[in-house]
């Protein structure tokens, strides 16, 4: 299968929390690593988010650089059901800047009409195929994916094997067990199945960690 290379971008505490167990998670990083993470952006195709970041964040997943003219990443969003809204600043914004959804399911007339692109792709386990909308990318000219979101994105895209490189930024913070985890169960029973990565590089990026890492 020919798909696009994939970057999970993870930003959380030290013991790998995203949020509080309310769901509050803005912001876990400082500004020095967010600016990080629009040049991280800029160095790829598409930057890809989930339904439920788009519908919680309403972001514009743009590059957002002083003095930056660079060709600007289409923006992506796994929306198996099609909620993406119509006021949403993706949806009106994509006229733009390339915008697309990725759905098992019907995109209005309207959301077309906006200049949203649509990929249709089968539903495995309720959820889109990652495997076909990988795929389908490719065919649409993505080569280099960076995959942000939150933990049923990065857990999903862990799960299928279609990680090759993390880009993991921490927190000097810590939220407790009680708090939303970056990664879910990945259903592994023998350590002989564990998903391992090596070590690039690490930095400090204002009082955060920035960590580099490629599949193994």
């Amino acid at each position: 299968m020919a798909r696009p290379s994939v970057t999970l971008k993870l930003a959380t505490t030290l013991d790998g929390r995203i949020a509080t167990h309310e769901g509050l998670s803005k912001w876990i990083t400082g500004e020095a690593a967010r600016r990080v993470v629009h040049e991280l952006r800029a160095g790829h195709d598409a930057v890809l988010v989930g339904i439920e970041t788009a519908l919680k964040d309403d972001p514009e997943l743009t590059v957002r650089l002083p003095g930056y003219e660079g060709f600007p990443p289409a923006r992506v969003v796994l929306d198996s059901r099609a909620r993406l809204p119509l006021h949403s600043k993706l949806a009106q914004t994509a006229r733009v800047l390339p915008t697309y959804i990725v759905t098992t399911g019907e995109v209005s007339g309207e959301m077309q009409a906006a200049g949203v692109r649509v990929i249709r792709a089968p539903s495995k386990h309720q959820r889109v195929d990652l495997g076909a909308a990988l795929e389908a990318l490719a065919e649409a000219g993505i080569e280099r994916l960076f995959v942000e979101g939150g933990g049923v994105i990065a857990t999903a895209f862990l799960r299928a094997g279609f990680v090759d490189r993390l880009e993991w930024f921490r927190a000097p913070t810590i939220l407790g067990g009680d708090a939303r985890p970056v990664i879910g169960h990945l259903n592994i029973e023998d350590l002989s199945n564990i998903v391992r990565f090596t070590r690039l590089g690490v930095q400090s990026v204002g009082d955060d960690l920035w960590e580099t890492y490629e599949l193994a």
